[in-house]
């Protein structure tokens, strides 16, 4: 399998779908239900780029809505910053408006927010398939960072359903997600 490849067709395809903004509120709502059944109140997340689908104004509305709650406990959302020496991610706190600046990829970053804990990450998923695995844009963060975070976070995948690779097959580094969400509602665990 030629990841390189299937990597850029997919993002090819991804960009050039017709009926991206409708695949994007179908996955709002789904992710939206979704959140209703969790406890968590820090979730990690991430700036969207090439195509991929937004999570944040879901995210948003998840926020606001324990705020609506009056929870004990305020809700949290944290965007990924790079640690270039271990080259894994930390999350920072990111709210509407705050402040940003680019990483050394270009991609928004919270600018000198607090360090937060995610117990509940959502991963952008270029494609994904049987078992929970994704495929990403081959840097390895998300891996890297999974592995080495303790306590592990509930992982859940976001992607389009034209994302979905029946036949792919993981690497040995490849960590498995807890969950993958598309258009068309959970598609992991199944």
């Amino acid at each position: 399998m030629d990841k390189v490849a299937l990597r850029r067709q997919l993002i090819e395809q991804r960009l050039n779908l017709p009926d991206r903004l409708g695949r994007a509120d179908a996955l709002q709502r789904v992710m939206r239900l979704w959140l209703l059944n969790q406890a968590d109140t820090v979730i990690g997340a991430y700036w969207p780029i090439k195509g991929e689908f937004d999570p944040l104004p879901a995210l948003h509305r998840w926020k606001e809505d324990g705020e609506l709650l009056d929870e004990p406990q305020r809700r949290r959302i944290g965007l990924p910053v790079i640690n270039k020496q271990h080259k894994t991610l930390t999350f920072h706190a990111w709210y509407p408006g705050c402040e940003m600046e680019e990483d050394a990829y270009g991609i928004p970053k919270p600018k000198d927010t607090e360090l937060i804990v995610p117990t509940l990450l959502f991963v952008p998923c270029v494609g994904y398939g049987p078992g929970g695995y994704r495929l990403g844009y081959g840097g390895g963060f998300y891996d890297r960072t999974l592995a080495s975070l303790q306590p592990r976070p509930v992982t859940v995948g976001l992607g389009y359903t034209v994302g979905y690779l029946d036949d792919f097959e993981p690497e040995a580094h490849d960590q498995p997600l807890d969950a993958i969400l598309n258009d068309n509602g959970v598609v992991w665990p199944v």
